[in-house]
């Protein structure tokens, strides 16, 4: 999936959530809900397609507002071959039955900055991606996230690069 298929998932899933969960409420299809902003931090590397395998770090803080059913997010990236990327975009998430484990989509555009070595194309880039994991009791987060970024082909080179990464992260309350 190295391509903007996880952005059309989340597309799909949020929207059919929309519509089955949120128009049908006071507030609305999009209207603004409260949740507990969390904070992740991710580690992993970058896979070799196009890349030199290579460390990232990611921080990710979300946002206490919903629009519907889709969270808030702002992103930021380093990687040692994959360079710098800073977005915000939205993220949908569901739990796995009544089990504590869940998983989330994430769309996110962002401005991003070439490494020596490796460049997406342009200053433009797309972040999407899927998360699987685990919520303890306490609300921390334990999960393996998989995404994929490119420009979606809005400039000439579009290499896309794809990260595997573990992430862990924790409500602010």
């Amino acid at each position: 999936m190295a391509d903007g298929t996880f952005a059309v998932l989340m597309l799909i899933a949020g929207l059919t959530d929309m519509g089955v969960n949120h128009c049908g409420t006071a507030s609305g299809c999009v209207g603004a809900g409260d949740v507990a902003p969390r904070v992740a931090f991710s580690a992993g590397s970058s896979l070799e397609r196009r890349a030199d395998t290579g460390a990232e770090a990611y921080l990710r803080y979300d946002l206490s507002r919903t629009i519907g059913p889709f969270g808030q997010a702002i992103g930021l990236s380093l990687g040692e071959e994959s360079g710098a990327w800073a977005g915000y975009g939205l993220t949908w998430g569901t739990g796995l039955g009544n089990s504590p484990f869940y998983t989330e989509l994430h769309v996110m555009p962002g401005l991003y900055a070439a490494s020596d070595s490796f460049d997406l194309g342009g200053p433009i880039e797309f972040r999407s991606g899927i998360e699987l994991g685990y919520e303890a009791d306490n609300g921390w987060r334990y999960a393996l996230s998989y995404d994929h970024r490119s420009n979606a082909q809005i400039y000439d080179n579009n290499p896309g690069i794809e990260t595997v990464q573990f992430r862990v992260s924790m409500p602010i309350r």
